[in-house]
């Protein structure tokens, strides 16, 4: 689900398998379009091959509330996916977007 009332895009994934820390229960995660600058030292084709590294280091730049590394590594793998998934929509261009879709 994108929320374009912000004036930046974002998602919000709700998790299959909430992420416990504490007294603190996470069930939906916003992912937030990343800057151009969010995305230094990282590889775009890694990210949009799900790459678990690339995404492990850009989820706590755009992530509200923000992922820790720690609970990356404990995330349901579904979770994982879901997150990732978002990231990917966000970096495709609308021209890829449109020849992936089955009505375009």
């Amino acid at each position: 689900m994108t929320d374009q009332s912000t004036g930046s895009q974002m998602s919000t994934v709700i998790l299959d398998a909430p992420i416990v820390s504490g007294d603190i229960t996470i069930s939906e995660v916003k992912v937030r379009k990343p800057q151009a600058g969010e995305l230094r030292g990282l590889s775009l084709s890694a990210l949009l091959n799900l790459d678990y590294a690339a995404l492990e280091n850009l989820l706590p730049r755009i992530t509200i509330p923000t992922l820790t590394k720690a609970q990356i590594i404990v995330m349901d793998p579904s979770d994982f996916t879901q997150l990732g998934s978002e990231v990917m929509d966000f970096l495709l261009p609308k021209g890829a977007k449109a020849a992936l879709s089955p009505n375009g």
